[in-house]
């Protein structure tokens, strides 16, 4: 913490203009975080920096107009969304309950958000524009002041620069032609969105209790707290991926073979496949492999651009 402080202290009084620290919470989501520990262990963060800042004899409104946030943007569509809604307003709630700040800009959560390293597939790349795109929309409609997006084939090597370029088009195709960067937090009212903002919010609420009873963030750290919490969501969500690989290891090889066969069979005949799709679900055939043979028998479609041009 001694070289936080020494930070914004320097930055208050010799560049007061400077944004003298990035307080992250994409590590803590990339590492395998929920949306609600990202959030409430961010906000934790900058409660931390703002405490000793303050200790160190600062005033609080001589550094904390110049801080900025760094959020991850994951998967779920409206969860993201509402983390960004909720974000800003435990900050300014708990900033004015907390330090009694006399600058309204000591209140204003001002954010950098880049979309999730983490959900980009090595498999099928082009399919990360789509996902960052999405992250990137949702990150807007949440009200982040600036982003990065992800470029589709980061997740196998360096990106090229035609993927770079496809990146940085995407965020200025939704900044640009989208209109939803025209109108301030522009889902407001949505009982849908203003619920999950409601939700997402008491979740990182009792995260940050939980961080006060034990004194502060550095003390829940060195004890193990933010650690342990964001090891074990880590392990759930990996549990559910290898729920699928448990099942294919103990599920009987040979009958799963017989049942693919079936439906093969099937389908170069004149049979209903449903039986045979019903037998093979029987004996834990995945949705993909009963897919593949219905590639395998009948093909894939392939665009005929004649037809189009």
């Amino acid at each position: 913490m001694r070289i936080v402080t020494d930070s914004i202290e320097f930055c208050a009084k010799e560049v007061p203009r400077w944004n003298s620290v990035s307080i992250s919470g994409y590590h803590i989501r990339e590492s395998g975080a929920t949306a609600a520990q990202e959030l409430a262990f961010t906000i934790a963060d900058g409660f931390e920096y703002v405490k000793w800042g303050v200790e160190r004899g600062l005033d609080v409104d001589e550094f904390a107009p110049r801080l900025w946030f760094f959020f991850d943007v994951h998967n779920d569509f409206f969860d993201e969304i509402a983390k960004f809604r909720a974000a800003r307003r435990m900050w300014a709630r708990l900033m004015k309950d907390r330090f009694d700040p006399k600058n309204p800009r000591s209140l204003m959560l001002r954010t950098h958000a880049q979309t999730a390293g983490v959900s980009l597939g090595a498999q099928q790349p082009y399919n990360n524009v789509a996902r960052v795109a999405l992250q990137a929309l949702a990150a807007v409609l949440g009200g982040t002041q600036s982003l990065h997006t992800n470029s589709l084939d980061e997740t196998f090597a360096l990106p090229t620069e035609e993927a770079v370029t496809v990146a940085l088009r995407t965020q200025q195709i939704v900044a640009e032609e989208s209109g939803v960067a025209n109108t301030i937090d522009p889902l407001a009212g949505s009982y849908f969105v203003e619920w999950m903002t409601n939700r997402i919010e008491e979740e990182a609420m009792d995260y940050i209790r939980k961080i006060d009873d034990f004194g502060g963030m550095v003390e829940a750290v060195e004890r193990g707290y933010p650690q342990g919490e964001i090891a074990a969501s880590a392990y759930r969500l990996q549990q559910q991926v290898d729920s699928l690989a448990k099942v294919k290891a103990e599920r009987d090889d040979a009958a799963v073979k017989k049942a693919l066969a079936a439906i093969a069979d099937d389908c170069r005949a004149d049979p209903n496949v449903m039986p045979g799709i019903i037998d093979a679900a029987k004996v834990y055939c995945t949705e993909q492999e009963v897919c593949d043979v219905f590639r395998e028998v009948y093909g894939q479609h392939q665009d005929r651009p004649e037809f189009w041009r």
